[in-house]
């Protein structure tokens, strides 16, 4: 079974959270329109969207939006990413944007892999 970069298995669903402002132009626009049906042609599936309401902890300047993206796997991921059909999608959102990160975090049912089992008997 194939690992990925953490150590979990390589079919584990990954979340891809994305935040960022947009630019003064259409281009997102265009994006969010084709994006919807390439992403879910790789098992991609948009569970959240967010305007920002606040900023309440932390040192990196907020986003206004937030798309939050489910993907049974890395390597579903990834092949998006890599997807020659699609190759002129993503320079619609780079160019749609700015001050984007994009962050991939594996799905967890618990914190204790995080947590390193210290003593945690009930999920947090």
């Amino acid at each position: 079974m194939e690992r990925s970069a953490s150590g979990g298995d390589a079919a584990t669903p990954i979340y891809a959270l994305n935040l960022f402002d947009l630019e003064e132009n259409d281009l997102y626009r265009q994006y969010s329109r084709r994006s919807v049906s390439a992403v879910g042609k790789h098992g991609g599936k948009v569970v959240a969207l967010g305007k920002l309401a606040g900023a309440v902890e932390g040192d990196a300047e907020p986003r206004t939006a937030m798309v939050l993206v489910e993907w049974p796997s890395q390597e579903a991921f990834q092949d998006f990413l890599d997807d020659p059909e699609h190759a002129d999608l993503h320079p619609l959102r780079e160019g749609g944007t700015k001050n984007y990160l994009w962050w991939l975090y594996e799905s967890l049912e618990d914190l204790r892999p995080l947590l390193g089992g210290r003593g945690q008997e009930k999920n947090p």
